[in-house]
């Protein structure tokens, strides 16, 4: 065997990583920031956290104790300014603060953000108070994540549901059916936009089109996050 001389690259200070969690049942998230993230000039690590195969406020609180273990499997080598878990009915249950607390236990991030933490600020951005909430879950899911909202000044007065627990299901939502959704709702005169919830259903196609048509801003989990995440992370 020969030894053979190598150097070593110094990390690029400007290209912070960014980190994310990302459910053990999501098909969507990872696909969709490929997209959202196609220009991007740093790294984004990926963590899996155990998740029912089924959303209920139960499968839903127990990923919080897990929350530690899936941060820990990030790289460690750099520090992050961001990690986002992506879940957004999660978040409502645990909270955005237990969240980015499970979180930060195990690895060394700065903020940590999720679908919820993000729509707020997006909203907030645009200057929007009332949204339209289109959701693919059951009831028992749907209250907690209109009342964190409302905790974080935004009203979903006018809302509508797939009602469907299966996240293999949600993930297979076709396009027209969230642009059909989307739009009924949208429609209402007392809404100013629309927010598209759940990381596994399909968004990235779709918000364009239903916000030309609207002509209001529609936002859903997955673009937020990636929205917040940019920038967390550039800022």
């Amino acid at each position: 065997m020969t030894r053979l001389p190598y150097s070593i690259d110094a990390d690029d200070p400007t290209a912070s990583p960014m980190g994310l969690i990302v459910l053990q049942a999501d098909e969507t998230l990872e696909p969709e920031f490929s997209a959202y993230f196609s220009d991007r000039t740093c790294p984004i690590y990926v963590s899996r956290i155990p998740s029912g195969k089924e959303v209920t406020t139960d499968t839903l609180a127990d990923m919080e104790k897990a929350l530690p273990a899936a941060a820990d499997l990030l790289p460690k080598t750099r520090p992050y300014r961001v990690v986002g878990y992506g879940c957004t009915s999660a978040s409502s249950v645990i909270g955005s603060e237990r969240v980015e607390e499970m979180v930060q236990r195990t690895c060394d991030a700065a903020i940590v953000t999720n679908p919820l933490r993000a729509a707020s600020a997006c909203a907030h951005a645009l200057g929007v108070g009332k949204f339209a909430l289109l959701s693919p879950y059951i009831e028992e899911v749907n209250d907690p994540l209109r009342e964190a909202f409302a905790r974080n000044g935004i009203s979903m007065d006018v809302f509508g549901t797939f009602s469907e627990a299966e996240e293999a299901k949600v993930a297979r939502i076709s396009r027209q059916s969230v642009i059909d959704a989307a739009m009924d709702l949208g429609q209402d005169k007392s809404v100013e936009a629309v927010f598209i919830s759940c990381t596994n259903i399909r968004t990235f196609g779709v918000i364009d089109e239903v916000q030309e048509r609207l002509k209001k801003p529609v936002l859903s989990s997955n673009q937020s996050l990636s929205w917040h995440m940019r920038q967390l992370n550039f800022d």
